[in-house]
């Protein structure tokens, strides 16, 4: 049975382009279903309609609370019936309603290896505090930010040149090849939370 995902996109979509490719090849084991975002006209969008993948947008400023987003938000993510939700550049922090809904089945990529530089900024981050190693972590969202239980790892060196720009990139490159070979294997296999430890048998 092919799982169902949901991704959800702020920006270009060069991870949702990643999985959108990964699901072309029934071996995958999953497909998107539909890409959401809270801002009209990306890339992101683009691409999910490109591949033919239903879109949806819903934007802060269109409800009167933050409350009021969320539960939208949750609802119309629901009605996808998604196994997972993936979290590719998505520049939103969802709130109680998301996550009593898909709590423990909603993970996100983000460019440095947590607990080290959270937030919107790790690869300027991690160049400005002079680290010789950063990374992308693949994570369950919890309430924090960019704080909940780790899935996978990937290291990538900081070169003497780097600027933001390049080590963004390079970061980028393992990031998607991780999410892709991670989230393959929790449709495949299956994965269970406990407290801070993910396991994918």
């Amino acid at each position: 049975m092919t799982a169902r995902l949901v991704v959800l996109a702020s920006g270009s979509g060069t991870l949702l382009q990643a999985l959108l490719e990964a699901a072309r090849d029934r071996s995958f084991g999953a497909s998107v279903v539909a890409v959401g975002s809270d801002r009209p006209g990306v890339e992101g969008l683009a691409r999910a309609e490109r591949a033919g993948v239903p879109t949806f947008v819903h934007s802060v400023k269109e409800f009167a609370t933050r409350e009021e987003w969320d539960a939208a938000l949750t609802e119309r993510v629901a009605a996808y019936e998604p196994d997972l939700v993936v979290s590719a550049g998505f520049l939103k922090l969802v709130g109680k309603s998301f996550l009593a809904r898909f709590g423990g089945r909603y993970v996100n990529s983000h460019n440095s290896l947590l607990p080290a530089f959270p937030g919107m900024h790790g690869p300027r981050d991690a160049l400005a505090y002079g680290v010789r190693v950063t990374g992308a972590t693949l994570f369950v969202v919890d309430e924090g930010v960019d704080a909940g239980p780790i899935i996978a790892q990937v290291a990538v060196p900081v070169e003497d040149d780097d600027t933001v720009e390049s080590l963004t990139e390079r970061i980028k490159v393992a990031e998607r090849r991780q999410l892709v070979s991670v989230v393959g294997r929790m449709v495949r296999e299956g994965f269970t939370v406990e407290g801070r430890k993910v396991t994918i048998p």
